[in-house]
């Protein structure tokens, strides 16, 4: 009980005293009795004053307490003679301490030595706690890192104080070291396959080429996945990335333990095989690569059938600039794609001259589709049965300026890497559609349409397009598409035919049995003709099994109600030889060749009344 109260009532009462018997205490009495209640009161006063500033200081250090062990930190703070005065719970947790070892009046020494005890300590406690205690004592800070208990990252950290002792600060920096990780590694690396990227892989060739040994060669592969751009534009960009991420480890199941995989970008890869002996095993490598990645791959429920172009560089000793070798495998890629994807070539030093003729070729192709180089000429089809023409072919070419004819063999390889078939093909239909409004009604228009354009989502958009704004009847548009089409993903092509058959249009097979052909193609949709590829046409009266072939395929064309077209045909007997094996249809040069749209107007006029008159 406070002592103030009391000591104010026998004040109160000796001035009650005072009063009361004023008359009978002499003078000196009653002053000595007047000084000794003042007095009195003065003490009250004094230990009630004193009685709020303890529950003041006491509130303080409650709040104290409360902040010190709320901070995300561990904190200890440390006298000058090396013990606790402060040591928060965040502390205790992080080490799994005992609090009634890690307390005030605790020497560092038993903290630590209690840490080693617990598992988070594993060094000589003597020898850690007096280079400490020295380092502070020199007024220095520490840093120091150490590991808790689950793996955790701890930062220890011990700032002197003036006057002696110091603030040892402890920071759990698991997740920001992660972190810091996990920003270097994809600085390096490619984030979505974790092949080293373009920096990482240009640092591990320059440290293969210091590294080649005599009698051993280096190879960089460039790797470029062939139509991948159709892939993703068909499928999504999901898909594609499943696809290259089969890719990736692909590659890496193909490497031996001193060859690099890295992913430069895009759908581009590269390789470095680090101590080839010979080009024959680089050869073995790129076919090994090859073998992989023509393998079905399965992606988000769509089975893809994919390949890849490859361009090969060799270095026989480390005086090669690495630029160079990496120029030369992209050069090599180059000659890989114009000489039909899907296929390996190494470098030759003629490679540049001929890459910079196709960069060229590109640029003026761009320059013709913005001016309009290009014109549509029409092969005519040829009823077997009656002679009459029964429809034809639109075929692109491209006049240019100084080169005169341009083959479509040339630059059509150009358009689809590039992306320019899309325009180009949209071109053709949209031509062609307005051309074909203009002849008989019975006469129809065939247009070949690019894998590339029909990955495409708008293609069945597109074609309704061009009917709507030629008039042209949809059964008067027949679509040629080849077997690549179907073999990238049967669903998805087959889904898009039913699009176009919807429209009301006719769908060819064209080049039938120069692929990978597949009569389940013809089961799972009813095309309207199968195109009889010219390969098949020019031996077709020779012993062999190109008539067998011919008649194999008029036979199951007629068994499904679809017609047949022989491409090429060049002479009269090969005409009689088709007819007799019940082919339909026929065009080639022993009818005409492609014609200018006014030649085709006259042809259709003059056949037309030839019709008529027999």
């Amino acid at each position: 009980m406070p002592r103030w109260p009391y000591l104010c009532g026998l004040a109160a009462a000796t001035v009650i005293l005072f009063f009361v018997g004023l008359e009978t205490w002499s003078s000196r009495e009653a002053e000595l009795l007047s000084a000794v209640a003042i007095f009195m009161l003065v003490i009250g006063l004094l230990l009630r004053r004193n009685e709020r500033f303890n529950r003041t200081l006491a509130a303080e250090r409650r709040h104290l307490h409360t902040a010190v062990n709320n901070i995300p930190q561990g904190l200890v703070v440390y006298d000058a003679s090396a013990r606790i005065v402060i040591c928060n719970q965040q502390y205790l947790d992080m080490f799994g301490l005992s609090p009634d070892v890690a307390k005030p009046g605790c020497t560092m020494q038993r903290l630590i030595a209690h840490r080693q005890e617990t598992g988070s300590f594993d060094g000589d406690v003597e020898v850690f706690c007096a280079a400490i205690i020295r380092s502070v004592s020199l007024g220095k800070a520490t840093r120091q890192l150490t590991e808790a208990p689950g793996g955790r990252a701890i930062e220890i950290v011990n700032q002197p104080l003036k006057g002696g002792g110091w603030v040892a600060t402890i920071e759990d920096i698991t997740d920001r070291t992660r972190a810091e990780q996990r920003i270097a590694h994809l600085a390096h690396y490619d984030a979505l396959t974790d092949l080293p990227n373009r920096v990482l892989f240009r640092e591990k060739l320059e440290q293969a080429l210091r590294a080649i040994r005599p009698g051993k060669r280096l190879a960089v592969l460039y790797i470029d996945i062939d139509e991948f751009k159709g892939v993703n534009d068909a499928l999504g960009h999901a898909v594609g990335d499943e696809l290259l991420k089969a890719v990736a480890e692909r590659l890496r199941l193909c490497l031996g333990e001193a060859d690099v995989a890295a992913r430069l970008g895009g759908d581009e890869f590269a390789v470095i095989q680090a101590a080839a002996e010979s080009e024959l095993e680089t050869t073995r490598l790129v076919e090994a690569i090859h073998a992989a990645i023509r393998q079905p791959i399965e992606c988000t429920g769509h089975l893809i059938t994919t390949d890849a172009s490859i361009g090969v560089a060799v270095a026989s000793d480390g005086s090669v600039n690495p630029d160079q070798l990496l120029k030369n495998a992209d050069l090599a890629l180059y000659g890989a794609k114009g000489d039909g994807r899907r296929t390996y070539r190494f470098f030759e030093p003629g490679m540049d001259a001929r890459a910079k003729a196709r960069r060229m070729l590109e640029m003026e192709l761009r320059r013709a589709i913005t001016d309009g180089g290009f014109e549509i000429n029409y092969q005519p089809i040829v009823n077997l049965r009656d002679g009459g023409i029964g429809g034809c072919e639109a075929l692109l070419r491209w006049r240019h300026p100084q080169r005169g004819m341009i083959s479509p063999a040339d630059f059509i390889p150009v358009a689809e890497e590039t992306g320019l078939i899309n325009e180009l093909g949209q071109f053709v239909l949209d031509t062609a559609c307005m051309e074909a409004a203009k002849w008989p009604g019975h006469v129809r228009i065939a247009v070949n349409v690019s894998p590339i354009q029909f990955r495409s989502q708008t293609l069945a958009l597109n074609v309704a397009g061009a009917l709507a704004a030629s008039g042209l009847a949809p059964s008067r548009l027949e679509l040629e598409i080849t077997e690549a089409v179907l073999m990238r993903d049967d669903e998805v092509a087959l889904a898009t035919l039913h699009q176009l058959r919807a429209l009301g249009v006719r769908i060819a097979l064209d080049d039938f049995g120069t692929g990978y052909s597949s009569l389940s193609y013809l089961q799972r949709f009813p095309f309207d003709k199968i195109k009889i590829d010219r390969s098949f046409i020019k031996g077709i009266a020779e012993e062999g099994a190109s008539s067998a072939i011919v008649q194999s395929v008029v036979n199951i064309a007629a068994a499904s109600n679809m017609t047949t077209t022989a491409e090429g045909v060049e002479q009269e007997w090969q005409r009689e030889m088709l007819r007799e094996l019940g082919c339909t249809e026929m065009q080639g040069f022993l009818f005409s060749p492609a014609v200018a749209a006014a030649e085709i107007r006259r042809m259709l006029r003059e056949r037309g009344r030839d019709v008529s008159a027999a």
